[in-house]
């Protein structure tokens, strides 16, 4: 059912560098444009597998939330309106 490990978590890519929190967020914003990208390119994939592990995961997670607005914000938003018709 789940995803085995990443074998490469922690190793280096070509350019000697893992990537870690801060790409994880931004490369989470970035999803909905490199997923389009990617069914187009073998070249492009929407996931670094040369990363830092949870804290990358971690990262990437809060840039897709930013992305599709997964703060709770729109829950609040209908809580309120509920409020208001009682």
């Amino acid at each position: 059912c789940v995803p085995g490990p990443n074998k490469l978590a922690g190793s280096v890519d070509q350019d000697g560098s893992v990537a870690g929190f801060w790409l994880g967020i931004w490369q989470g914003i970035i999803t909905p444009v490199t997923f389009v990208i990617s069914l187009f390119s073998d070249d492009v994939h929407i996931y670094e597998v040369h990363n830092s592990g949870g804290w990358y995961n971690a990262g990437f997670l809060l840039g897709v939330s930013i992305i599709f607005g997964g703060s709770g914000g729109g829950a609040a938003r209908k809580r309120r309106r509920r409020r208001r018709r009682d």
